[in-house]
Formats: structure tokens, C-alpha cells, sequence
């Protein structure tokens, strides 16, 4: 015999469960005897562990466990007087204070702040928006910049 005359049909029909004791898979129909697996509608969601504390929600209780939301850099009143005009995201990432352009970035009091600025960024404290302001210059809210990682589409 050989592998090309091998006389293989494509389709197997799937067993029809429950259909009587002579059938093969009659009266428990592969369930086993009782219990919630065995009843008819028994899905459980998925991650459900019998009314214990799932895996996922006990994740963040484990020591340990590290929380990936970004923290914004501080930016303190002190630094901005390294600064002329307009300080945003860009500035501050080609000064170095930022790592990456896109970084939440934001003002809080920490020494005195000489020099007038227009701070552009996503948050400030209220003092610090006080001392900006007190020293001419103004402070405007705005959302953080898009991200410059390039995505696996466009790399294509």
C-alpha cells in the first residue's frame, strides 16, 4: 500500500449524542454523571474559577505587581527659566528634561520663576499656574502629542 492509494474519506460525521444506549454515546452522552458540566446551558464565562478570586482580578493584588500606566514628568517653576517664549513637549524633549516627545509632562512649584513663558502642556498645578502667570507669562492646557513609534503597518 501506498500513501497516494490510500482510499481516505474527507468528511467524518460527527457523533449524534443522546440518541439511546445502543448508540454508542447514549444516556450521559460523554457528560459524565451530575455536577455543573454535566447540565444543559453550562458555560461559564471564561476565567471563572467556582466563585474564588479569578487569576486576573488577583493580579494587582500580588506583590510585586507593577502598574504600566505612565506617570507625567515634573517640570518644576525653577526649570522654565532655561527657557525663552514657548515651552511645549518639543522644547523640552530637545532640551532632554523629556525622554520622548510624546511623554506627559507637568509644572509644579519648586523655586521662583523669573523669566516670562507661554507653558504648553498637559498639566500644571495651581500654583504653579499662579507663579507663571505672576511672572507675565501664560499657561494653556493641551493634549499630549501622538506618538512617534512607528507601528508594524507602516514599517511595511
Amino acid at each position: 500500500m501506498k500513501y497516494n492509494e490510500l482510499n481516505v474519506k474527507k468528511d467524518k460525521k460527527s457523533k449524534r449524542v443522546g440518541r439511546g444506549i445502543s448508540a454508542g454515546q447514549g444516556k450521559t452522552a460523554g457528560r459524565g454523571t451530575k455536577g455543573q458540566r454535566a447540565r444543559a446551558g453550562s458555560g461559564r464565562k471564561p476565567g471563572f474559577e467556582g466563585g474564588q478570586n479569578p487569576l486576573i482580578s488577583r493580579i494587582p493584588k500580588l506583590r510585586g505587581f507593577k502598574q504600566f500606566r505612565e506617570q507625567p514628568v515634573t517640570v518644576t517653576t525653577a526649570k522654565l527659566n532655561d527657557f525663552k517664549g514657548v515651552v511645549d513637549n518639543f522644547t523640552l524633549y530637545e532640551a532632554r528634561v523629556l525622554s520622548r516627545p510624546d511623554q506627559q509632562a507637568r509644572v509644579v512649584v519648586r523655586g521662583e520663576l523669573k523669566s516670562k513663558v507661554q507653558v504648553k502642556l498637559q498639566g500644571a498645578s495651581q500654583g504653579a499656574i499662579e507663579a507663571i502667570t505672576k511672572a507675565g507669562g501664560s499657561f494653556e492646557k493641551t493634549q499630549r502629542p501622538k506618538s512617534t513609534k512607528k507601528t508594524e503597518n507602516e514599517d511595511k
